[in-house]
C-alpha cells in the first residue's frame, strides 16, 4: 500500500488519484470515478470531489493508497 502525504486537511478524490500516479489526469480521474471503478475505505464512491482525510485508504485498479498529514 502506497501513503501520499498531503499538506492540508484533506485533498479531493481526483486530486488524490492524479497526486498518486494512478490516472494520467483529471478527465481520466472523473471517468474512472463517475463509472464506480474507485472505493473509498472500501466503499464505491463516485463523487469525484469527495474529501479524503489523512488515515482513508483508496483502491483503484487493484492498488491501494492511505492517506497521511505532514504536520
Amino acid at each position: 500500500m502506497e501513503t501520499i502525504q498531503i499538506r492540508d486537511e484533506f485533498i479531493k478524490l481526483g486530486q488524490l488519484l492524479k497526486l498518486a500516479n494512478l490516472v494520467e489526469s483529471g478527465a481520466m480521474a472523473k471517468e474512472v470515478i463517475e463509472e464506480g471503478l474507485v472505493k473509498y475505505n472500501g466503499e464505491v464512491e463516485t463523487r469525484r470531489g469527495k474529501k479524503i482525510y489523512p488515515g482513508d485508504v483508496v483502491e483503484f485498479n487493484g492498488e491501494s493508497v492511505t492517506v497521511t498529514n505532514d504536520n
